[in-house]
């Protein structure tokens, strides 16, 4: 991904208040912010609401473990699967609609030793962690490469679910920001500088927040069926940034135990 400048405006609230499916590839390039890690999205997949799409968690309409999809845009709903991942899922349309994108990778821009330390904790002798012995390598790309690594770097846990992630805090535009994580943009292009840092790593605890970033062009978005989908498998509503090595591969359903990780916002039967 070449280098340049984001923008570190918020998103306003108006952004989601649209169906998932044309939210979904205007994610592309934009940045979800929490805690001292930003990560700039470079796939996503959008599901519909109750009676409309058989792969969303709200088909059957709302529940306890769903009921955030059901509120207002822009928050987060976070879910727990196969007793061991957590995923990302912005919510989209009016209150009471039932619809969300699944956030399935990007790229960490800011606070890569976090999302290092996150992603590889340190493994005990016999391979098993967390432990004390040496941390396992994780390659930069593969840091937030599908939907629970991307939940995992970010520090999205259960008690994030329903966080809003539209930011009212802060002024309405901010200056570009360098996407190297150095700071905002400068006249000659460099971004070096502390303001960029200081705004991604400066949000209060337990905030979130969607940034403008840098909108992936047209020609570089692809779209295809979703990935590990069972049901309206062939609903060509995964979207992602083309060429771009953060992108997870596709792979068809395949009945898997619980132990494997959940690849999309519907295939996930526990809370």
């Amino acid at each position: 991904m070449g280098r340049g400048e984001l923008s570190a405006a918020p998103l306003p609230r108006s952004f989601f208040d649209r169906p998932s499916h044309e939210v979904a590839p205007d994610l592309l390039g934009r940045v979800l912010v929490h805690g001292p890690v930003a990560v700039r999205l470079t796939e996503v997949e959008a599901y519909g609401g109750p009676g409309e799409d058989p792969a969303a968690h709200t088909y059957r309409g709302r529940t306890p473990r769903n009921a955030v999809m059901f509120g207002p845009p822009g928050h987060l709903y976070v879910y727990f699967t196969y007793g061991m991942h957590f995923c990302a899922n912005l919510v989209c349309l009016p209150e009471g609609s039932g619809s969300a994108v699944l956030l399935r990778a990007g790229e960490i821009i800011t606070g890569l030793d976090e999302a290092r330390a996150r992603r590889a904790p340190a493994l005990a002798p016999d391979g098993r962690g967390p432990a004390t012995g040496k941390a396992k390598v994780v390659p930069d790309r593969d840091l937030a490469r599908g939907p629970a690594r991307l939940a995992v770097a970010l520090g999205l846990l259960r008690e994030h679910n329903g966080l809003d992630a539209i930011w009212e805090g802060s002024p309405a535009a901010l200056p570009p920001l360098a996407e190297d994580g150095t700071g905002h943009g400068t006249e000659d292009g460099t971004g070096h500088g502390t303001g960029h840092a200081a705004w991604l790593t400066g949000l209060p605890h337990g905030f979130a927040a969607v940034l403008e970033g840098r909108p992936a062009g047209p020609g570089t978005i692809r779209s295809g069926p979703r990935t590990g989908v069972s049901t309206a498998k062939d609903t060509p509503w995964r979207f992602w940034v083309g060429d771009d090595p953060t992108v997870s591969p596709y792979r068809v359903h395949v009945p898997r135990r619980r132990s494997s990780a959940a690849t999309s916002v519907g295939e996930a039967p526990s809370s």
